[in-house]
């Protein structure tokens, strides 16, 4: 064992003087090499973050939301329904939720308006997010001026900006309490935007859903787990449409790894060559020549993979960021939360290095098999 680990470490010696030899060519073919591992890297990292993220904020969100359809379209639930609801078996908690969505021509974005008794939030006042704080120039203790969609003026005092920390879900995000936001949007008492529903047993969230569509036809149930699913459906369409943009970089990689395995070039034939002449064996050569691929491939991809989670984790992704996060007048500021799959670095790397180590074996064994002298020439 000791006399096979010191001869591959003579031949790896040996194959980085060689490469060292050709280092203009190397060098430019493991930067190409870098950069598509980088640019794959980047992809699947962001998308598995913004897919980790997800879900870790809506662990927190509703077991189950219950929307009124009228004509195929969200409507106000009115009074009664959450009488009825709370007589279903199975249902722990409701609550009704006021929400809507306020588009301001100051600044041509969507505010997302939601009525929360916040202790201490007196009538007039409201909390914004820090994106809104942003774009407008606001602060606590300043005063905004917004006209309702009746054409009323309201004028609301900013009590606090919410915590940066929260912007990925409350740049745009308004609240104030239940009496001005029934006031701002004209809502009358006991109507609601939807319903959040806690259910006692979370195994049986699914039965509960099918009682509220049987007891309420007019319904439409919502499950936590469908929100998620949607959530990575998205994700998956962008990433795979990211994947298809970078096409023509996987293709022109697959070019030139074909080319590294249709042949060798001439000053490489010559120095193997040279090496059977001085006696080295077939699988000397292959060894080195493996060996070759290996470091090059290996290398790359160390290089493209760190540069990929230093692009991702600390500049947030700003290459794709329009891509694979959206884009909007009020874009939260956020940085991913690092989150790496284990099977997602293993397929990377399977998919990158291998194929390139491999694609040397052929025109190597070629060319160690063949007669030294008919090799030179």
């Amino acid at each position: 064992m000791r006399v096979w680990v010191e001869k591959q470490r003579y031949l790896i010696d040996f194959t980085l003087a060689s490469l060292a030899r050709r280092k203009g060519k190397n060098f430019g073919l493991l930067l190409v090499y870098a950069v598509l591992v980088f640019m794959l890297a980047s992809v699947t990292l962001s998308s598995h973050a913004l897919r980790q993220d997800a879900a870790r904020l809506l662990e927190s969100s509703p077991e189950l939301i219950l929307q009124r359809m009228v004509a195929g379209r969200h409507d106000l639930i009115p009074a009664g329904y959450l009488e009825k609801i709370g007589q279903i078996r199975g249902v722990q908690k409701v609550e009704g939720r006021l929400w809507g969505y306020y588009y301001d021509p100051v600044v041509k974005a969507n505010y997302t308006f939601m009525a929360h008794n916040v202790a201490g939030l007196a009538r007039g006042s409201i909390e914004i997010g820090s994106g809104l704080a942003r774009i407008r120039g606001l602060a606590a203790g300043n005063v905004i001026a917004l006209r309702s969609y009746s054409g009323d003026p309201f004028t609301f005092k900013v009590a606090a900006v919410l915590p940066r920390n929260s912007e990925l879900v409350s740049a745009d995000l308004v609240l104030l309490g239940e009496d001005d936001f029934r006031a701002f949007f004209t809502i009358p008492s006991g109507h609601y935007t939807d319903i959040a529903l806690s259910v006692a047993n979370p195994q049986e969230v699914r039965t509960v859903a099918a009682k509220l569509a049987q007891a309420l036809p007019d319904s439409r149930p919502i499950l936590r787990e469908e929100v998620l699913r949607t959530y990575a459906a998205i994700f998956d369409w962008r990433e795979g449409m990211v994947f298809a943009l970078l096409s023509a970089a996987i293709l022109a990689f697959g070019i030139l790894a074909w080319d590294k395995a249709s042949g060798l070039s001439a000053e490489e034939r010559i120095e193997i060559g040279i090496l059977k002449g001085i006696g080295w064996e077939t699988g000397d050569v292959v060894g080195m020549k493996l060996w070759e691929g290996l470091l090059l491939s290996l290398t790359a991809f160390l290089l493209g993979f760190v540069a990929a989670y230093v692009h991702v984790f600390r500049f947030s992704a700003s290459l794709f960021e329009p891509v694979l996060k959206g884009w909007a007048v009020l874009y939260p500021r956020f940085e991913l939360t690092p989150h790496i799959d284990g099977l997602q670095v293993a397929t990377l790397f399977f998919f990158t290095v291998f194929p390139y180590a491999a694609a040397v074996l052929v025109p190597i064994w070629r060319a160690a098999t063949t007669d030294p002298d008919a090799v030179m020439r």
